[in-house]
């Protein structure tokens, strides 16, 4: 809870961070292009001594320095992450988007929790909405803006005790667009359909923005609502997952999920001039609904959660999941009828679909478990297990197996 004159200096220092990561990647370009080496992050720290003792760009000077020193890290970072193919080329920031900074030695920030107050470099003392304890020991803090709003987060270290799962099933999930996931006991659970649900409001914000001048007061106004409304979606998006995947993970030893290429899934459908695409409307309206549900980020909190509780997450290939008869075992693309009935045509087994590929991904679980077997799409060298870092792989498996026996 700033104020003005302390928002005014962490809105600078935002903006000294983007004009250097720019500055940054520019030069990295104009380096490419001269057929140079690559810069490394030494190398990028020398220059911002020299930019920041220029005259035309003294301005940085008025900044933390260290906090100008981790924009460059994270360039290094985003170079690295795109030539290991985890991610794209490093964009341009723009004015607005992703205003941030950080301070990564302890020593520079102190924290006042019984007053809810932080201290930070060049800012003071600046109280704050306590939203949880801070555990463990203080290693940095970062400052962000959304949505009008500064928060901070503090990355802390503390040694955690190996724990033991308190559930004693384990369950395989299918996830949905008309049902969110299918456990495979027959539970269904609701869709939210955060987006859907503020779609028409948030259109009609969209359409007040485009009609105002770029830049006035009035556009920024409608700019900030914009704003606003997303983040509340996005709030709300992750208040359910978060609700969801704590109470799955508070009562099962083992959770098994199917290995979904999201990205691939929700590709645009549109085409090209020379071979355009079919269905583009239909096509777009599944992208929006499947991105509406948040299955990557479900998963991810899914595997974070059962390494905390000590239990066994697995992802597993889907290929088939839906179309495989777990009476007889017969594959075939006719067993499916509709988006909701499963009726087998070998032994006449008639199921909710969902409910069988949620029995299928489990079963597939156990064998990879029981004998090893990979069906995962990874490499069979990085088999998709995620076991308590504090355990054994074999306690793990074992003490997880005979809670559910």
């Amino acid at each position: 809870m700033p104020n003005g004159q302390q928002m005014r200096k962490m809105s600078q220092f935002a903006g000294m961070c983007r004009f250097v990561f720019n500055q940054a990647l520019a030069l990295q370009k104009e380096n490419h292009e001269a057929g140079n080496k690559f810069l490394n992050y030494a190398a990028l720290t020398k220059n911002l001594t020299v930019w920041r003792n220029s005259p035309e760009t003294a301005w940085l000077s008025q900044g933390p320095s260290q906090s100008q020193q981790q924009t460059l890290k994270d360039l290094e970072k985003a170079y690295k992450n795109f030539f290991e193919k985890r991610a794209a080329f490093p964009q341009f920031k723009r004015k607005g988007d992703n205003c941030s900074f950080r301070f990564p030695d302890p020593k520079q920030f102190k924290l006042d929790e019984p007053n809810a107050r932080i201290f930070l470099p060049k800012l003071g003392w600046i109280r704050y909405r306590k939203s949880r304890n801070i555990l463990g020991e203080l290693r940095n803090i970062t400052v962000s803006l959304r949505a009008g709003k500064w928060y901070f987060s503090v990355q802390t270290q503390r040694e955690v005790q190996a724990t033991v799962p308190l559930g004693t099933q384990a369950i395989g999930l299918d996830v949905g667009i008309a049902s969110f996931a299918t456990d495979s006991g027959g539970k269904h659970i609701e869709a939210l359909h955060s987006f859907k649900r503020h779609e028409a409001r948030l259109r009609r914000y969209q359409k007040s923005m485009s009609r105002k001048c770029k830049g006035s007061k009035n556009w920024k106004k409608s700019k900030a609502r914009l704003q606003r409304m997303h983040a509340r979606i996005a709030n709300v998006r992750q208040d359910f997952l978060h609700k969801t995947s704590s109470e799955i993970c508070s009562i099962n030893a083992m959770v098994v999920v199917e290995d979904l290429r999201i990205k691939n899934m929700s590709k645009s459908a549109r085409g090209n001039a020379q071979a355009p695409g079919k269905n583009v409307k239909a096509k777009s309206g599944l992208n929006k609904s499947i991105l509406d549900q948040g299955w990557g980020e479900f998963r991810r909190q899914l595997e974070y959660k059962m390494q905390w509780s000590g239990g066994i997450f697995v992802a597993v290939d889907p290929k088939n999941t839906s179309r495989e008869c777990p009476r007889c075992g017969h594959i075939h693309a006719d067993n499916r009828k509709t988006q909701a009935v499963f009726c087998c045509v070998a032994c006449d087994h008639t199921a909710h679909a969902d409910h069988v590929g949620a029995i299928n991904i489990l079963a597939r679980g156990h064998r990879v478990l029981a004998c090893g077997e990979n069906v995962s799409r990874a490499k069979p060298a990085k088999a998709r297990c995620a076991i308590s870092k504090k355990q054994e792989p074999a306690e793990a498996i074992n003490g997880a197996l005979n809670a559910l026996h």
